[in-house]
């Protein structure tokens, strides 16, 4: 969805040889960015948002089924599923639209064909939505590591109490549990690398007064990987070939 609504704004500005603030509507305010490049710099703050937080919700899932069985199959069923996820949706929405009411400030970067909140050379009002944003984000980074993790130990524990030898259809569950969590993994790794320069630019914009465009540009372009490379991970990490070899792997250690 992210790449549908965003890149046919970028290929029409090359196209027109125009920036985001050219092509559509002007500011209200002689100076403000254009309706176009405000529309871009939330769906970027929002698309950038909201599938941190469904990666969180698979992590939580695979904790909580591991960890805590019991509570899992009583409390978490498929209307609650549901639920969560229009509503982290509005709030990521919500929170992604506080910059268009006037807390924090959307620019327009060079060439012309990104925008983004601006993230230096502001006062408190115009970088407090930056540095509340990438603190979300460093939570949100912190809580999907720390779920991993814990679900990988009580994963080893389950692999120690579980007798060496078996029939072959006894450790299918098993694998199948370890290609998931070796998916998720590959997945937190790869979004952490990607959202951790937009996090630490944030931070030294705000309070070491760094105002440097380039830099911030690669923060956003890193921010952007991720949503690209992601799908290629899963599709190839579920090609049975590759699974074959993961497996083959696990066997060799064990």
């Amino acid at each position: 969805l992210g790449k549908c609504l965003l890149s046919p704004i970028v290929l029409a500005a090359y196209a027109y040889n125009r920036s985001l603030s050219e092509l559509g509507p002007s500011g209200r305010v002689e100076g403000e960015p254009g309706v176009l490049c405000q529309l871009f710099a939330f769906l970027m703050a929002f698309f950038g948002l909201a599938p941190t937080l469904l990666l969180l919700a698979m992590a939580l899932e695979c904790w909580l089924s591991l960890g805590h069985p019991y509570f899992y199959r009583r409390h978490l069923t498929r209307r609650l599923g549901a639920t969560l996820g229009p509503a982290a949706a509005g709030l990521c929405a919500l929170f992604c639209a506080l910059p268009l009411l006037g807390f924090g400030v959307p620019m327009q970067y060079c060439p012309g064909t990104w925008c983004f909140i601006r993230m230096a050379g502001g006062g408190p009002r115009q970088l407090g939505f930056p540095v509340l944003y990438a603190s979300l984000m460093g939570l949100l980074v912190l809580a999907i590591g720390a779920c991993n993790v814990s679900s990988m130990r009580h994963l080893y524990c389950m692999a120690r109490r579980q007798p060496h030898r078996g029939p072959p259809a006894a450790a299918a569950p098993r694998m199948e549990e370890l290609d998931h969590l070796i998916l998720l993994g590959l997945m937190t790794v790869l979004f952490t690398i990607c959202s951790v320069p937009l996090i630490i630019r944030a931070y030294m914009g705000a309070f070491a007064t760094d105002f440097d465009e380039n830099a911030d540009l690669s923060a956003l372009r890193f921010l952007s990987v991720n949503s690209i490379v992601d799908p290629w991970v899963f599709i190839i990490f579920r090609t049975s070939v590759f699974r074959m070899f993961v497996h083959r792997l696990c066997r060799r250690l064990n």
